[in-house]
């Protein structure tokens, strides 16, 4: 069974909210799931786990300045997370408020270290969005971006 780690950040609690859809979704797909703050992880977490997906709001269009800092810590661990599958999602006050911009921001960070980034060929390819608290729909993309990454990372360290 594959080991996935959900960390996110939330400030309002749309973050969070969405955060359980993914370690619902990775359940789903048969994975381990832990689901944590990012305030509550070290980087050093990122070793024991086969798949990472990451949540942040969005803040001035990029990512949420506790997830890139949580990032920026990871640098110790460089190469040690490649082949390591990836995902990301992100939440936002208004349309157009940098959803997009927040989750390739954290794909960004994933894949210089080196990790495997599965995108999707309809709708929110690069990972799950919502303004303000997910909807139905946003929620099931959220579970999907958990399937995604616990169905991959069981194919690949199984």
């Amino acid at each position: 069974m594959a080991k996935i780690l959900v960390i996110y950040y939330s400030r309002s609690g749309n973050t969070r909210k969405m955060a359980e859809a993914v370690a619902k979704g990775a359940k789903d797909g048969g994975g381990e799931v832990t689901l944590k703050d990012v305030k509550e992880c070290e980087p050093k977490e990122l070793l024991e786990y086969d798949g990472i997906i990451a949540g942040s709001p969005t803040y001035y269009g990029i990512v949420a300045g506790e997830m890139k800092n949580f990032f920026d810590r990871s640098v110790k661990h460089h190469g040690k997370l490649e082949g390591k599958v990836g995902g990301a999602f992100a939440s936002a006050m208004a349309l157009g408020g940098g959803n997009e911009t927040t989750v390739m921001s954290i794909l960004q960070m994933m894949l210089v270290h080196g990790m495997i980034i599965q995108g999707k060929t309809k709708k929110n390819h690069y990972g799950a969005v919502s303004i303000n608290a997910p909807d139905e729909e946003a929620w099931e993309e959220c579970r999907q971006v958990g399937i995604r990454v616990a169905t991959l990372s069981g194919k690949l360290f199984e």
